[in-house]
């Protein structure tokens, strides 16, 4: 348990973590160079240290000294038969990739992870692998955990895989399936969902054309990996001061270094929309990866509604924006947002059950959408994560925002910002 009690105001500069989704991309692509890449600022959460001992049981050499990490990589084919079952703990991320990279390589190998990760649909990013000639076997129709790859009968064939939902999780398992295959391959998407395995593997030298949706990968014999990445801070992170510095009165917060890739950067694109001042300072680049200042200021909501293909760029900070929206005036409506069903949890419910008990009568959904009421009165509430990382960082703004809050487990903040509450009650 873990008790937050209102906030006046914020005025600090703030340091945030590594970017989630690139810190397990830079682990898995420098594993498939031929030399030691030093990777900085990377998130030692617990779901990049997922995909740090599944590499590491593939036979990958990879040394952590704080936030820096050093992989020396066994080459595209370089990878070995896990002498154990891979165990992708809680981390959607570290399973979809890896089911991707695995299946063409000249082994077996069984995945794992926990109670909530083997309740998520897998399915979806197995059927474009099984179109490509994997062979990879889950349990019952949704393919759940435990999953098999079986090393595949011949080799890999390229495909053209229409995605029926933008998702970065399955394209990216398509991707690095592909630079193993005989022929090209194309993806294309309903809309863009975020690129960072586009932009580092073209780092690495890979053979990658983008045209609008379209994203047509080569196969390649070997990567080159460069011998730094610099991980930007986490815009999914920053978005929880991005909300709090908004909606407390005379607070104005300049969060450091944070990645704004075109593809994440939507939060602040809806925020800007309700009204918010943000101000994006010292624009920097690193291995194809856009980073800045965030300059924020206390402003007056309103509510606003958007869905369709704005969805992929700010999927995970839909909690975060939902506590925004209960603080502006109006309604604001969220659509096109199904997806946060098969999250950590069904995230869209436990937004309803949860952030209601904070601000009664302000939050409704149906199975697509979300509805804020904002505008309400607030109270203090005894609240439960659901074990989701982003809930409970969502909760706890609400709470320090509004009359406080209790959250039943804090301690899952530790997948995606293990400093979180540091900086909150300092």
């Amino acid at each position: 348990m873990k008790k937050i009690l209102p906030i006046k105001n914020l005025r600090e500069e703030i340091f945030i973590p590594g970017d989630k989704s690139i810190s397990h991309r830079a682990i898995m692509l420098a594993s498939l160079g031929n030399s030691t890449v030093e990777i900085e600022n990377f998130l030692s959460g617990a779901d990049c240290l997922s995909t740090v001992a599944c590499m590491k049981n593939l036979g990958v050499d990879i040394k952590i000294a704080g936030e820096k990490v050093f992989v020396t990589g066994k080459g595209l084919f370089g990878l070995r038969e896990p002498e154990n079952i891979l165990d992708a703990g809680n981390s959607g991320t570290t399973l979809r990739l890896l089911l991707g990279l695995t299946s063409p390589q000249n082994f077996l190998v069984t995945f794992t992870g926990d109670d909530s990760l083997k309740k998520r649909p897998m399915a979806r990013v197995i059927k474009p692998l099984a179109e490509m000639g994997a062979s990879i076997f889950g349990r019952n129709d949704n393919k759940n955990l435990p999953i098999t790859v079986l090393k595949p009968q011949k080799k890999l064939r390229g495909i053209t895989y229409k995605m029926p939902v933008a998702s970065a999780q399955v394209k990216s398992a398509i991707i690095l399936a592909a630079l193993y295959a005989e022929t090209p391959t194309t993806i294309i998407e309903p809309y863009p969902s975020r690129n960072h395995t586009e932009k580092m593997l073209k780092s690495f030298g890979a053979n990658i054309q983008t045209a609008g949706n379209e994203i047509k990968i080569f196969p390649a014999e070997s990567l080159i990996a460069p011998a730094k990445i610099i991980v930007p801070g986490d815009i999914s992170s920053a978005a929880y001061w991005l909300v709090l510095a908004t909606i407390l009165k005379n607070s104005r917060v300049k969060i450091k270094n944070v990645g704004i890739n075109e593809t994440r950067t939507g939060i602040i694109d809806i925020l800007k929309k309700m009204g918010a001042q943000i101000e994006i300072l010292n624009a920097q680049e690193s291995g194809g990866e856009l980073f800045a200042d965030l300059l924020v200021t206390s402003s007056n909501l309103r509510g606003v509604e958007f869905g369709g293909e704005i969805i992929p760029r700010l999927i995970d900070e839909i909690p975060a924006l939902a506590v925004a929206a209960a603080f502006a005036e109006g309604d604001t409506i969220i659509n096109d947002v199904g997806e946060l069903r098969v999250k950590e949890t069904d995230r869209l419910a436990a937004i309803v059950a949860e952030f209601n008990k904070i601000s009664p009568k302000s939050f409704e959904a149906t199975e697509n959408s979300l509805t804020i009421h904002g505008g309400n009165k607030k109270f203090f509430a005894e609240c439960k994560t659901f074990a989701d990382h982003r809930m409970a960082m969502a909760l706890s703004i609400f709470g320090a925002a509004a009359e406080g809050v209790q959250i039943d487990d804090a301690d899952c903040v530790k997948i995606s910002y293990p400093n979180f509450f540091t900086t909150l009650l300092n």
